[in-house]
């Protein structure tokens, strides 16, 4: 349901397009960073958080390096639980596998809880193709889904939207009062329209956080509970997962669920955390175990580490570029930095922008609940990139030029001095937005007097 959203071409291009909405820009920005400081404070009220994340990380490690038997442990024991498991080598595999598990059933419509896999693989868009209505249930997916938009976040799906115009999407698709929009109300509206495909919908679809090897089981943490009456209320339950999202025992998740939602939304814990073992009495439960790259990022000793991810978006919350250019402009299912390290492995020459979009500053890294070391791969896909031929000429070229400028000290005290210089003599030049596209979105400062250089040569001669 998302085929008459138009892909952005570019990062640079769609952050651009985002950016002329300043207010939207600006409050955007601001709702993002009141929910990394939400996380920040509920980190500080457990003393063990650095500890909790290290812990996290070392399992997530023992799992990437004994993931094949995991996975067999997995199975042998959700099968002896009675849950059907499939195998899906790529978003194709995945999508045939569960139209076939609908078509099976002669099922034409049904509901779906959020779930990034599915967003990976377009999963809608297939179903969709194939005769089959797909209703989101979560809030936020929902809002999209009727804007005809995919996500722009993987967990406020529709961070992007103004109230205002949420309401004006149920005023379209849902009926509510026109100019409506006050959250109480529309919130109400949903789940009254929602109940009623919950109580008419034969199969439901959900992801997997954490799937546990020891016993079959799997974890699906949500803030609504729409992926537990969607897969209570259903005969056939589909849970689509990555393969990494496995962990060893029922025990670890413990440490997981602790730091997950304190890293997205600064809550102590997910409202709904609901454990699937095994079907209820004449429900069919279905599990596919989907590849799509994974293998590949696991074998690339650089980027396998991006696969303990467990898709908190504190790295997105918190990095001022997705900020500031809006989760659309990644055109990939994953925004963000992690997002842009994933993509990469998916189509080196679609995402070859992606890694890019990102200042190195380091504050993903800080934050991620597992330790990815979310900058330096972002620094060494940008290598690769370069080496296999993925980055314009011009920028090869104004980077060696910059590498040289940088590594000259006399070079670089006269070229800062002259731009200082022309600043002072031609400001209108500096501020000239087609000639400096630095300056389409800031106010340039006031050249200075001296450079720090000459000001403390200066200070430390009168120090003497």
């Amino acid at each position: 349901m998302h085929n008459e959203y138009i892909i952005p071409t570019d990062h640079a291009t769609a952050a651009e397009v985002f950016l002329q909405d300043e207010e939207r820009a600006n409050w955007h920005d601001k709702a993002l960073w009141f929910i990394r400081e939400k996380r920040d404070v509920a980190t500080k009220q457990i003393p063990d958080w650095e500890l909790l994340r290290e812990t996290a990380s070392q399992i997530k490690q023992n799992v990437l390096g004994n993931l094949d038997n995991y996975l067999e442990m997995f199975e042998q024991n959700a099968l002896q639980n009675g849950i059907k498991v499939h195998w899906a080598a790529d978003a194709a595999e995945h999508n045939q596998i569960v139209l076939n598990i609908i078509q099976q059933h002669g099922i034409q419509k049904l509901v779906k809880s959020k779930s990034m896999l599915t967003e990976e693989c377009h999963l809608n868009d297939y179903l969709l193709e194939n005769g089959i209505d797909v209703i989101d249930t979560d809030l936020g997916e929902r809002v999209v889904q009727l804007a005809k938009e995919p996500p722009s976040h993987i967990v406020l799906p529709c961070i992007h939207k103004r109230k205002e115009e949420v309401g004006e999407l149920f005023h379209i698709h849902l009926g509510t009062e026109k100019g409506a929009s006050d959250p109480a109300y529309l919130t109400e509206a949903a789940r009254q329209h929602l109940r009623e495909k919950f109580l008419t919908s034969d199969l439901a679809i959900t992801g997997v956080n954490f799937a546990i090897a020891e016993t079959g089981g799997f974890v699906v943490c949500t803030n609504e509970g729409n992926a537990d009456m969607g897969a209570h209320l259903a005969k056939v339950h589909i849970a689509c997962m990555g393969i990494e999202k496995i962990i060893p025992k029922a025990e670890n998740l413990g440490v997981f669920l602790r730091l997950l939602a304190r890293s997205a939304t600064g809550q102590p814990i997910t409202t709904y955390s609901s454990h699937f073992h095994r079907p209820a009495k004449g429900q069919e439960m279905h599990l596919v175990l989907v590849d799509n790259g994974r293998s590949v990022q696991l074998g690339l000793k650089d980027f396998y580490n991006s696969l303990k991810c467990i898709r908190c978006g504190a790295c997105i919350n918190t990095c001022p570029v997705y900020r500031r250019s809006g989760g659309h402009s990644y055109h990939y299912a994953i925004s963000g930095p992690i997002g842009a390290i994933l993509a990469p492995n998916m189509d080196m020459r679609k995402n070859a922008d992606l890694p890019f979009a990102s200042t190195l500053c380091g504050s993903c890294t800080n934050v991620c609940p597992v330790k990815i070391d979310i900058h330096n791969q972002l620094y060494k896909w940008r290598q690769v990139l370069g080496e296999e031929g993925y980055v314009p000429a011009t920028k090869k070229q104004s980077m060696k030029a910059m590498g040289s400028l940088l590594s000259n000290p006399t070079l670089y005290r006269i070229a800062g001095k002259s731009g200082r210089t022309m600043m002072r003599l031609l400001p209108g030049l500096a501020n000239n937005k087609a000639l400096n596209p630095w300056a389409k979105q800031r106010d340039m400062p006031a050249p200075p007097k001296e450079s720090f250089r000459d000001w403390y040569l200066k200070n430390k001669k009168q120090h003497d």
